[in-house]
Formats: C-alpha cells, sequence, structure tokens
C-alpha cells in the first residue's frame, strides 16, 4: 500500500509593513487662509484650521489656581472635541506638523495649545510665521521654521491671568452691590472713567467771552483776508464787547500800511504707515467705519480675496500691530511703483521708521502686500466696504514712502495807527506725498505785497464767540488717549469698545460716548475701592511689566504677582465696607394693561425699560419708545417710533410691528415728496448740517445748519 506523504505547511511570519507617513500638516486659525496657503505649498501639504483657540480657561470659574503660583486651569473648549480628534488624527498620520496661527502674542499660545494637544515638543522647530498671506511670504517662512516662543506665550498667558483676576474677582463683587450682569476689567474700566471725567468736564465747564475781528483788504484788484492780532505790537486777547469798540475806534481810514513781508518755505513730511490703533481711527475719521467694523473689514483683506486670473491672494500684512517698521523688499517695491508713477524725486527710498518704545515688532506695519494692487486696478474683486479700507491702507502706505510736501508760505503784518492785522498766504511748492494722500489745505495765495506798500480795508467783522467745552469722546478719539496712555494693546481696543457699550455704562450718540446711570455708579465704586485699576499711569506701568516677561527679562508669575497682592486687601475691604446699591424704579406713569398694577421704569442690562410693579407675579414688560411725531407712511395707522438694533444703530419703525413692518435708517419728516409722493426723510450732511431728501431720491430740499 504506497504510503502518502503529507507535506508539511512552513508558516512564515508576515512582515509588518512600515507606517507610511502621509503628507505635511500645517494648521492654521482660519478656514480661509487654510484654502490660500495650501494653494501656495502645493500637493505635498494639507493644511487645517483650528478656528482660533482649542484651549482655555473655563467660563463658570477663575481657572486660575492662586495658591499654586497662578497656575492656569485650561480645559479643550466646549464643543471643539470633534475638532480636536480630527486634528490628531491628521497630525498622527502627517509627516510633519507645522503650526502656522497668526504673527502675534494670542497666535503664538494659539501654537502652544495645539502642541500641547497634539504632544508635540514645544522646542520642535515647527512654528511658522508670516506676516502676509502671498506665495513668496509663505514659502519663504516654511523654509525657516522655529520653535515656539516661550516668552511670547508667557505674555499673552500673563496677561489673560491678570485680566481673568480682575473681572472675576471684581464682578461678583458688583453682582451683590449694585446688579447682576454687570463687569469690571482692566483696560474697559479706565476707558469707562475717561469718558465719565470728560462728561463731568462739560458739566463743570463755564463759557468764557471773547472776540475776533476779521478783515477783508484788496491789494490793487487782488482781495486777500487777514485777523486783528494786537495793539502798539503787543498781541493782544479781545475779552468783552468793550474791548472791540476801542480798537475799532482807533481805525480812522480805510488805509493801512504794510509793515512787514516773511517769507519761508515749509515742509511737511508724510504720516507714518498705519498701526492697528491709527487704522482704526482713520477708518472712523474718513469712512465712518465702526472699530469692530474695521477689524473684521481688515480681517477679511489679510486672509485675501480672489483677483480673477492672479488667483487668491492676502491684501494686506497683519492688522494687529503697533510697529511701524517696513521690510526693505516693500521699501524697494513702493520705490520702483512711485518712480514710475509720479517720478524719483517723489520717492524717500531708504529712509527708516522709528518705533516708539514698547512696539511689537515682530510684524511691520499694516500695508498692502503688492503695492502694484492699487485700488482702482483690484476695486471690481473687493465689495465697497473693503474697498473703502483697502484704498486707506494703500494711500497712507504709499504717502509713508513718498518725500515731503513743500509750501511756500508768507506773512504779512498789517497796521494804522498801531492797531495791527495779520494775512497769512501759502502755496504748494512740490506736491510730494500730497499727490496721493489729500487733505483739507488749500492754497492760500496773497497779492504780492512789500514793506511800506499801501492797502485798502474793504470790510471789518467783529465777532462775538464763546469758549466751548471739551468734546465728549468718539471710538476714534477714545482709541487715541488710550493709546497715549499706555493702555491696552492693539487687539484690545475693539472689544473693549464693544463690552462698555453691551453692559450698558455708554451709549453712542451722534457717534459720541454718553456715560449711562449705571456706568456712573460702577465707576464710582471702582473709583473708590479699586483705585489702583482706574490709575492711567499704573496701567501703564504694568503694560511695561507685561512687555518685558515678552522679552524674556521676568517671570510673568511675578508680574502677576506684584499686582495680586495688594489688590487682594483691596477685593477684602471691598466685600466688607462697599454698601449695597439700590437702583430706585421711576413711576411710568400710566397702568400694567395685563393686572392694572402701576408701571415702572427699570434699569436692565440693556438700558430703561417698562415693567409691572406687581412683578414676579405679573412678569409684563414694555419697551421704552420715543415717538418722533410722524404717522408711519405706509400704514397712516401708527406712529413712527426711535428703534435701536442689537448692536444699538438707532432707525425708526411703526409702533404697530408686527402688524406694520415699516422700518428706515433715517428720520421721516412726516411730508410727502412734491415730485413722486415718497416719504421725506431727514440726512445728516458731511461738514455738520441736515437734509430733507425724498425717501427715493429724486428730490432734495436746502441744507439746513
Amino acid at each position: 500500500m504506497p504510503v502518502k506523504t503529507i507535506k508539511s505547511k512552513t508558516t512564515t511570519k508576515k512582515r509588518s509593513k512600515p507606517i507610511t507617513k502621509g503628507k505635511n500638516l500645517v494648521i492654521v486659525e482660519s478656514p480661509a487662509k487654510a484654502k490660500t496657503i495650501e494653494k501656495y505649498l502645493g500637493r505635498n501639504y494639507k493644511v487645517v484650521a483650528s478656528i482660533g483657540h482649542i484651549r482655555d480657561l473655563k467660563k463658570s470659574t477663575m481657572s486660575v489656581d492662586i495658591e499654586n503660583n497662578y497656575e492656569p486651569q485650561y480645559i479643550n473648549i466646549r464643543g471643539k472635541a470633534p475638532l480636536i480628534n480630527s486634528l490628531k488624527k491628521e497630525a498622527k498620520a502627517a509627516k510633519a506638523v507645522y503650526l502656522a496661527s497668526d504673527p502675534d502674542r494670542e497666535g503664538e499660545a494659539i501654537s502652544w495649545h495645539l502642541a500641547h494637544i497634539l504632544e508635540l515638543p514645544v522646542n520642535e522647530k515647527n512654528r511658522v510665521v508670516f506676516n502676509e498671506i502671498t506665495k513668496d511670504a509663505v514659502k519663504d517662512a516654511f523654509k525657516e521654521p522655529r520653535s515656539i516662543d516661550v516668552d511670547l506665550v508667557d505674555a499673552q498667558q500673563a496677561r489673560r491671568v491678570l485680566d481673568r483676576l480682575v473681572g472675576y474677582s471684581i464682578s461678583p463683587i458688583l453682582w451683590k452691590k449694585v446688579k447682576k450682569g454687570l463687569s469690571a476689567g482692566r483696560v474697559q474700566s479706565i476707558a469707562l472713567k475717561l469718558i465719565i471725567d470728560r462728561e463731568n468736564e462739560i458739566k463743570a465747564f463755564v463759557p468764557e467771552e471773547y472776540w475776533t475781528i476779521d478783515g477783508d483788504f484788496k491789494k490793487g484788484a487782488k482781495k486777500f483776508k487777514a485777523a486783528f492780532w494786537g495793539v502798539d505790537g503787543k498781541k493782544r486777547a479781545l475779552g468783552v464787547n468793550e474791548d472791540v469798540q476801542e480798537v475799532m475806534g482807533r481805525l480812522k481810514t480805510d488805509d493801512f500800511s504794510v509793515d512787514k513781508v516773511e517769507k519761508k518755505e515749509r515742509r511737511r513730511n508724510a504720516p507714518l504707515p498705519y498701526t492697528t490703533s491709527t487704522m482704526q481711527q482713520d477708518a472712523a475719521n474718513k469712512i465712518n467705519f465702526r472699530t469692530r467694523k474695521t477689524m473684521m473689514v481688515a480681517q477679511h483683506l489679510y486672509e485675501g480675496v480672489t483677483l480673477g486670473a492672479q488667483g487668491h491672494q492676502g491684501l494686506i500684512t497683519y492688522m494687529r500691530t503697533d510697529s511701524t517698521r517696513i521690510s526693505p523688499v516693500a521699501q524697494g517695491a513702493a520705490a520702483k511703483f512711485i518712480t514710475e508713477k509720479f517720478g524719483a524725486n517723489f520717492s524717500k527710498h531708504g529712509s527708516k521708521t522709528v518705533n516708539k518704545a514698547g512696539a511689537q515688532d515682530a510684524h511691520e506695519a499694516i500695508r498692502p502686500s503688492n503695492i502694484f494692487n492699487t485700488p482702482e486696478s483690484i476695486a471690481k474683486y473687493l465689495n465697497k466696504d473693503e474697498l473703502k479700507l483697502y484704498t486707506l491702507i494703500w494711500n497712507r502706505f504709499v504717502a509713508s514712502q513718498m518725500t515731503a510736501a513743500v509750501f511756500d508760505t508768507v506773512k504779512v503784518n498789517l497796521s494804522q495807527n498801531g492797531v495791527m492785522f495779520v494775512a497769512n498766504g501759502s502755496q504748494v511748492k512740490f506736491e510730494g506725498y500730497l499727490a496721493v494722500y489729500k487733505d483739507n489745505d488749500r492754497d492760500n495765495i496773497l497779492p504780492e505785497m512789500a514793506a511800506g506798500d499801501e492797502v485798502k480795508k474793504v470790510t471789518m467783522r467783529p465777532e462775538q464767540h464763546f469758549t466751548q467745552p471739551p468734546a465728549r469722546y468718539s471710538e476714534a478719539t477714545l482709541i487715541r488717549t488710550l493709546e497715549e496712555n499706555g493702555v491696552g494693546r492693539p487687539s484690545t481696543y475693539a472689544p473693549t469698545l464693544e463690552t462698555i457699550q453691551k453692559r450698558y455704562y455708554v451709549s453712542l450718540k451722534a457717534k459720541r460716548f454718553e456715560p449711562t446711570e449705571l456706568g456712573e455708579i460702577v465707576n464710582s465704586l471702582i473709583v473708590e475701592y479699586f483705585p489702583n485699576i482706574v490709575n492711567t499711569e499704573f496701567t501703564a506701568a504694568m503694560e511695561h511689566d507685561l512687555d518685558s516677561v515678552e522679552d524674556g527679562g521676568r517671570p510673568w508669575q511675578e508680574v502677576v504677582d506684584q499686582f495680586y497682592k495688594p489688590f487682594e486687601k483691596e477685593l477684602e475691604k471691598a466685600e466688607v465696607e462697599m454698601e449695597k446699591i439700590v437702583i430706585k424704579d421711576e413711576p411710568a406713569g400710566f397702568d400694567c394693561d395685563v393686572c392694572g398694577h402701576p408701571m415702572v421704569i427699570k434699569l436692565g442690562r440693556f438700558g430703561k425699560f417698562y415693567a409691572c410693579s406687581n412683578f414676579p407675579e405679573c412678569r409684563n414688560t414694555k419697551a421704552i419708545v420715543k415717538e418722533i411725531g410722524v404717522l408711519c407712511p405706509t400704514c397712516h395707522e401708527g406712529q413712527v417710533i426711535e428703534r435701536k438694533t442689537k448692536r444699538q444703530r438707532l432707525f425708526y419703525g411703526c409702533d404697530r410691528y408686527p402688524a406694520c413692518e415699516f422700518t428706515s435708517w433715517d428720520k421721516p419728516v412726516g411730508r410727502d415728496c412734491p415730485k413722486c409722493g415718497a416719504f421725506l426723510v431727514e440726512k445728516k450732511v458731511r461738514g455738520g448740517g441736515k437734509q430733507v431728501v425724498c425717501s427715493n431720491g429724486d428730490y432734495e430740499e436746502e441744507k439746513q445748519k
């Protein structure tokens, strides 16, 4: 019987395949940036967005361990778990991970938190920073990655911890002693105090009378203007009408002699390129942008737009900066553009800008990424607001790289019987930067005159005036004042102004800040119990200390401790000594239409409102509305009332809403257009004053002062 042989199976152990790493992973903050940067880097890179911070302090508690050297207690932000898991998965499969968040303290902190979550070594050279989202800038940045700047992270962490200690310590006291929903903060408390101090100055202001005398003169057929200067060689102020009559009494004829003609050449240097605060100020003054809107539009310009065949491009450099530095490459490009467009004598290539002390010089001033992208050439790719702000930034940068404007100035002294008048004239001799950056200066050309000439008086106009109180702060002037006092940093101004309005500490009327009753109560308590919080010199010194952390000069915990130890004693004192303030309800003057009890005026988080005095049994409330005395032009039944949007912008609507949905940004005047029959509205006009126009735009009346 044949023997059946069975072949033995030899089992070979399968070798595990080496894990093949995929593309390089780049993490940025914004999805819009991610798409653009991925195009620039090519197929070996995958770019994803963290969508801002992924870790933060808890909102419900202080989240700062005071007993453990002020250790911040971070948690993953609620709702971001799927994103974090996705980032971990992508990082694990990636060939290398690069962190490319924004080039400032906040961006450095975001990269640091990402490194923690993704378990990346902090000293690994994986941090990529670029100041503009252009192909060259991005590619150059990836050639020289660096490790995370821990000093920069500590500087951000110190500010975050300090703000948390102040806000989460004072706010609960205000809730107990005044009302719930209030808050205090390092920068917002100073902003509020500045507004209230200005309001007190206005209330205490006593107008003083003064007079001026302006004259029209002529030399031959040429007329010119001159103003009273003084008597018998001494400058003299005209306080009252008697002073004017004394001066006028000395003028016997129409003949004046020219005593002196002084001719000079005056140079006016170009403005520096924009920092965050100067951009915010100019945007408010020149294109009527609120601070928040300016930063939002600037963010869009930084992240970029698609420019037809040129593809997607970032249009400006990073918009949070207090540096005025310009890179040599950008200076060279500006010189080339200016020379080609205006001539070599208009370019000041090679000049240097000097930053103020303490300025963050990690990036440049705000400028166009490509100067050859003129506003006119890319206008069709931008919306209206983007074009306005881009034009402002482009013009300012180009002007900053141009030579000074040169003026010929003339000063002429006239006199009769010891009474002296002065005429000033000027004429642009060389435009320089004014070729792109126009201002309100106009040529005032005087007739040719020499000492000993005679001129004729045409008219003399004495006018009475009264000194005016200081103006209330606008967003632009408040930002400028905060910056001048060294309070806050570029990234803090917009949220600060928003917070003091959301808390109803101030209201914005005619683009000027006015404090509310609630704001004055909160300010008085903080001034009394926490004087250092609202002391501008103290806060500026603290900002300097925080900057020293960024320079590696001091441990951040030391700076925080230096502030907190005395602050803790102030907190204990306030807890014991601060009296509870009861904000009394005012009678509304009518009864509740639900239960019949009297209605009262209450002060809430968003301002005053009507409420039933029988609360909590009756919860009836009504908004306080202001009628303007005009019948609704749509339904002809309701009254037009003032309303406000969530962002406190005033508009007009029918009190029968939602039955009638009439709304208008402009104030209806109660008359119809004589041309088309549409309702007429009152508009504000440039330079002050008002004008009645047709809501359809077919008719306008004479402007009113």
